[in-house]
């Protein structure tokens, strides 16, 4: 097969072709530029295979392009620089041997077929032929294109080999089976199995770095049940894998919190691109295995979830090597996922409303969101009910917003004038006189106005200057 068609319109290619035939070297496009011609998948960079001697063709192609900043990294044999909005990428042909303890390899030069070999997975094993020979020739080795058709990941060698050597390998194929909606073969996931605890070799932000590429995913369930299916997750991400397992006490049965958090994933991924509010929707039961229990007469409780599933974001971050800029967020998404279901009875205060519109302040519609996302019943009723609920709830949300001006809620009578008015220096205290006028604000006793709060402050001050 010739992909003369599919690659004409980069004319620099023909420059390269010259090029490499000038200084005796092979020339190959390998990997993802290859595959994502025939997923017909956007290309924004192009890897190129050089097999030969110890040759100047990088700088020859550069200069040839008038690119004034190459990046050469001598000690992996590779180069990089950017054309045309094109990152290209450069590197010769060799032949990796590793060693148990490292997943760094140690590099030798080699064939275009040991190269190949080498290679991660069979759909990114195809090349195209940029010599003059057989200009724009496929080069299939390991049947990748046929793999590509049957929407099916596979290793070009035994993925138990392919997986001791490299490690992280396991999460690359659960995230391309992910990110391309592909099958996984059934070897690389009892391969997977075996090579599990080999993941601890690799550095836990290349391991996240992977596991958010596929909660980034069209379809993260994809890749989170491959990882449950191959008992990784219990590796990479132990709390979520525990949250799966079904128990039965008389008719009372409870979703299975696995499969669940699965379809939450997936429903808040058609509504935002979002990784945090992804990340979010994965963590926001991860609780309750701790807090189940089975009461006479009710059946299934997970009393307080969302407060200890809060809590425990701390150590997950921290394990995770998650930036912690993000941590508030998520604890806060996870703490408050329950309330606004409580607040759509009819009775509810606008005190109440006023407290949620605070609590969740400017992540209120990302938490809507993520409430949304959490229905997941199979019966059309129930869902219709809980999303009129959650409109409900907005519904309210915006008449004490409008009516109390809460946007940006605080005390109209701030700290430097609360001191003034009592004689304060800096301290504890007037933060305490401070929270008393906001609790009154969200308790409706006064308006949040300033008037309002400087004649209650004059009203309460004297209580508190009594024991100073």
């Amino acid at each position: 097969m010739n992909l003369i068609k599919d690659i004409e319109h980069y004319d620099f290619l023909n420059t390269a072709s010259k090029i490499a035939g000038e200084v005796g070297v092979e020339l190959y496009i390998v990997g993802g530029f290859v595959r994502d011609i025939f997923l017909k998948r956007q290309k924004d960079e192009i890897d190129f295979l050089i097999v030969g001697k110890e040759n100047n063709f990088v700088e020859r192609f550069s200069k040839e392009l008038d690119v004034k900043k190459i990046n050469i990294y001598k000690n992996f044999g590779t180069a990089q620089f950017m054309f045309n909005d094109l990152k290209l990428e450069f590197v010769n042909s060799r032949k990796e041997s590793y060693n148990k303890e490292s997943r760094n390899p140690k590099v030798i030069n080699g064939t275009f077929e040991e190269d190949i070999a080498r290679r991660d997975f069979t759909i990114n094993t195809l090349a195209v032929s940029l010599n003059q020979n057989n200009f724009g020739e496929l080069i299939d080795t390991y049947n990748g294109l046929q793999d590509i058709e049957n929407k099916i990941i596979k290793t070009p060698l035994n993925p138990d080999e392919t997986f001791d050597d490299d490690p992280l390998r396991i999460m690359r194929a659960f995230r391309f089976a992910a990110t391309l909606d592909f099958d996984v073969d059934e070897k690389i996931i009892e391969a997977a199995r075996l090579n599990k605890e080999r993941l601890k070799i690799v550095s836990q932000e290349r391991i996240t770095d992977e596991f958010l590429k596929i909660l980034s995913s069209s379809k993260p369930s994809i890749g989170l049940k491959l990882l449950q299916k191959s008992e990784v997750m219990s590796v990479v991400f132990p709390q979520i894998s525990k949250l799966e397992g079904v128990e039965q006490r008389k008719d009372f049965h409870h979703k299975e919190v696995f499969l669940h958090t699965c379809t939450v994933v997936d429903n808040i991924s058609e509504n935002t691109e979002d990784v945090w509010l992804r990340f979010a929707a994965l963590v926001h039961d991860i609780a309750k295995p701790q807090t189940k229990k089975f009461v006479e007469g009710t059946g299934w409780t997970f009393h307080g979830h969302e407060e200890i599933g809060a809590r425990m974001m701390n150590q997950i971050f921290h394990n995770l090597k998650l930036p912690l800029s993000k941590l508030n967020y998520i604890k806060k998404l996870v703490r408050l996922h329950l309330r606004p279901i409580a607040l759509a009875k009819d009775e509810v205060t606008d005190s109440a409303i006023r407290r949620f519109i605070v609590e969740a302040d400017e992540d209120l519609n990302d938490l809507i969101t993520l409430c949304r996302a959490d229905i997941t019943s199979k019966n059309p009723q129930k869902v219709s009910k809980y999303l009129a609920n959650y409109d409900r709830v907005m519904k309210k949300v915006l008449e004490v917003q409008e009516k109390d001006k809460l946007r940006a809620f605080q005390s109209p009578v701030r700290g430097e004038e609360i001191m003034k008015v009592c004689n304060l220096k800096p301290s504890k205290k007037v933060g305490e006189i401070k929270k008393v006028i906001e609790e009154a604000i969200l308790d409706g006793i006064i308006a949040n106005d300033y008037d309002e709060a400087y004649d209650y402050l004059l009203k309460i001050k004297d209580k508190f200057l009594e024991n100073t």
